[in-house]
């Protein structure tokens, strides 16, 4: 991604002078590359389930690992009632803790039981290993692969990892059907964040390549109305998730802005309506034009877009690993932000206003 730093505009009655700044992808395969997923029928005779010396034999100690299969009761008899409850674009509810400003936990709920788990931040309960570890000490514990097999009794998976997978999502079996996502910083090589997650829910948001016989679970077909609910979580989860990053770099707080927020969802929904990927719309206009007909006031702004992305999370960990997105995503230049998201299209726009 190049940055362009553009015009100067000198209004009448203040002689403010704003500065652009659009983050432009030198190509949209950047982002897209990260998450579109081939899933094709498979044409190997997959194992018929894992033997117990495939069994995992690492002892996983974190409180984290352990609340998959729990009810959604006794979470909230621990940790009591989460600050937001966002609905799922696959039929399960996240049960959001963001209270803490180093932590962010997103619990996935379906019929009252927990299905997923996602977290991020400073010292998460993730033993044996700990939050902000290296690539190599995680690979050491887990021995990470490129191809895991699962089988559920009726179908049989294989997940086929890249080695760009493996590089900043490697996947990991730890029980007959439970996942764990390690997310990876590639900049620092260290772990950014964990995602624990049964089978069937890594089913569904088909992250990897996937060869099968059998059958995939169906995607549930929303209304408007369930994906504007859904869209509307998925930009707070962007906000939260882009604090506490921010937060582990050592950088500022941003601020919500609603009225940027329109504009990021105006162009999430352009891009997704009209079937393109760009900082640009159809008509040539850019993040300053866009700012300028939202009648949004900054001395600079930038811009992140991400497409296909599964979910929230993932498309932040995706912003966290391209270099033009990440230097918006932490830069000091700005103090507030706006998050548009139109089904699996997102958009951040990060303004600097003065205080």
């Amino acid at each position: 991604m190049r940055v362009i730093r553009g015009f100067l505009a000198i209004t009448i009655l203040a002689l403010v002078i704003f500065v652009v700044i659009e983050q432009i992808d030198n190509s949209p395969e950047e982002v897209i590359t990260d998450v579109t997923n081939v899933v094709k029928e498979g044409s190997h005779v997959l194992q018929s389930k894992v033997q117990p010396e495939e069994s995992p034999s690492v002892e996983l100690e974190g409180d984290i690992y352990q609340w998959i299969g729990e009810s959604e009761q006794k979470l909230k008899e621990n940790l009591g009632d989460p600050n937001r409850v966002d609905k799922s674009a696959y039929g399960y509810e996240w049960l959001v803790y963001n209270s803490s400003e180093s932590q962010y936990i997103q619990f996935g709920v379906e019929e009252g039981k927990i299905i997923s788990v996602y977290a991020t931040g400073d010292n998460l309960e993730i033993a044996p290993v700990q939050s902000g570890a290296s690539y190599e000490a995680v690979n050491d514990t887990f021995n990470f692969s490129d191809e895991i097999s699962y089988n559920d009794g009726l179908s049989s998976y294989t997940f086929r990892l890249t080695e760009d997978d493996k590089k900043k999502r490697p996947l990991v079996q730890v029980d007959d059907s439970v996942f764990v996502q390690f997310y990876f910083d590639t900049v620092t090589s260290s772990l950014s964040s964990v995602r624990i997650l049964t089978a069937n829910t890594l089913l569904l948001h088909r992250p990897y390549e996937i060869e099968y016989r059998g059958n995939l679970p169906e995607q549930p077909e929303l209304t408007e109305e369930q994906w504007n609910t859904v869209q509307t979580g998925m930009e707070q989860q962007v906000f939260d998730i882009s604090n506490v990053i921010r937060h582990v770099h050592e950088k500022s707080h941003l601020e919500w802005d609603e009225k940027v927020s329109k504009v990021a969802y105006d162009h999430s929904k352009d891009m997704y309506e009209n079937n393109y990927f760009s900082h640009f719309s159809l008509n040539g206009d850019g993040l300053k034009e866009r700012l300028e007909a939202g009648e949004v006031l900054y001395a600079s702004a930038g811009e992140n877009i991400a497409a296909q992305y599964p979910d929230a999370p993932s498309a932040m960990e995706g912003w966290l690993n391209s270099e033009g997105h990440r230097e918006a995503l932490l830069s000091e230049d700005y103090n507030h932000l706006g998050v548009g998201v139109y089904r699996f299209y997102y958009t951040q726009n990060f303004l600097g206003k003065a205080l």
